[in-house]
């Protein structure tokens, strides 16, 4: 019940994204925006990145932003002749599934976050997908940003609205739009950790319950293979955001490094908190084998007990089955039932001395 309340106040809280907003991409094209900005405000016109850029560079104010999403190699061929993108960094945000890295290529810094999503479902089994990974690419220059996001998720329009709305911090120039970037994903990074804490509370308590099943280990690995997922997208961000921190970067100004320091440290604990699920999953897994291991030796002691018992009336049953005639009280009138007492009284006994010694 606590996990199902927990689910409906996350969906409550759920950033909401506007789809009038004017960057967002229209249909059939690569191109999410064009977006001119001068001291932090954002500029009519300049839909071209052509014209954007040389609105820029004519009056050496302001920047642009460019968003594009699963672009082509045509598409962004383009873009790589008019703003001087390394190919080798071209060549990885088109092909995707690259592993979060920061790369200079001279004044152009090219950088790679994996984006994470929490899979809602109402119940977990040993096929529920809980994460979602994509990706999304940046070029950042003295006067642009350019991004590439590759999945159905983790777009930057509620970045985009909240940088708009702190004109101050987006007036720093195309560094801003970096760390907010950065900022974004390891917020999600934080976000997703939290909801996979209720699976893992789940499976938790399904094994420590009176009545565990022993079904759970699918479950358990599934998860596992979820929380290794997650942590392929955080762990390697580590490194880069440290770099974006505390190395001297041209088009990373000295006062947006310390934000950089600030997203490096709330990484740092999602990556703690990573690392201590899959410890707290393992020994979880330890104890739901040891239970079965131990449900298992239960069974093999009550299957010998009975079969203890069982020996008895089978053992006598099978001397006097024999069909000798010479045998003790074989013609006596009253050994059938002296017999079959003798039988009922052993099995008893024996079944009495078991449940004493806790085997029944």
């Amino acid at each position: 019940m606590f996990s199902n309340l927990r689910r409906a106040v996350r969906r409550g809280y759920r950033r909401a994204v506007d789809l009038s907003h004017p960057s967002r991409s229209p249909l059939g094209s690569a191109v999410v925006n064009c977006v001119v900005y001068v001291d932090g405000a954002r500029q009519d016109g300049c839909a071209e990145a052509e014209e954007a850029l040389r609105r820029v560079r004519k009056t050496g104010e302001g920047f642009v932003w460019i968003g594009l999403h699963e672009p082509t190699r045509e598409e962004l061929a383009g873009l790589a002749e008019l703003f001087g993108l390394h190919p080798l960094a071209v060549e990885d945000a088109v092909n995707a599934h690259q592993r979060p890295k920061v790369e200079r290529f001279d004044d152009i810094l090219f950088s790679v976050f994996k984006t994470v999503r929490y899979v809602e479902h109402e119940e977990l089994t040993a096929t529920s997908e809980v994460v979602e990974t994509g990706e999304l690419m940046a070029f950042t220059g003295d006067d642009f940003v350019i991004t590439i996001r590759h999945g159905g998720h983790g777009t930057l329009g509620p970045v985009r609205e909240s940088l708009e709305a702190a004109a101050g911090q987006l007036a720093k120039g195309p560094a801003s739009v970096l760390h907010a970037i950065a900022d974004h994903v390891v917020d999600d990074y934080v976000a997703v950790t939290d909801a996979v804490q209720n699976d893992i509370d789940s499976v938790e308590t399904a094994v420590f319950s009176e009545y565990g099943g022993r079904g759970d280990a699918g479950r358990i690995y599934q998860l596992k293979r979820e929380l290794l997922e997650l942590r392929r997208a955080v762990a390697p961000l580590s490194r880069p955001l440290q770099h974006l921190a505390t190395q001297p970067i041209p088009v990373i100004p000295a006062e947006v490094r310390a934000y950089f320091r600030d997203v490096a440290d709330h990484l740092t604990r999602a990556t703690d908190q990573i690392n201590g699920y899959d410890a707290l999953l393992d020994s979880i897994l330890q104890a739901h084998l040891a239970q079965v291991t131990v449900a298992q030796n239960e069974d093999m002691r009550k299957i010998t007990a009975w079969a203890a018992i069982v020996a008895v009336p089978t053992m006598v049953c099978g001397i006097y089955g024999m069909n000798f005639d010479h045998m003790p009280e074989l013609h006596w009138a009253y050994g059938y039932p002296i017999v079959l007492g003798v039988m009922a009284l052993a099995c008893f006994v024996i079944h009495r001395g078991f449940r004493r010694n806790g085997w029944l």
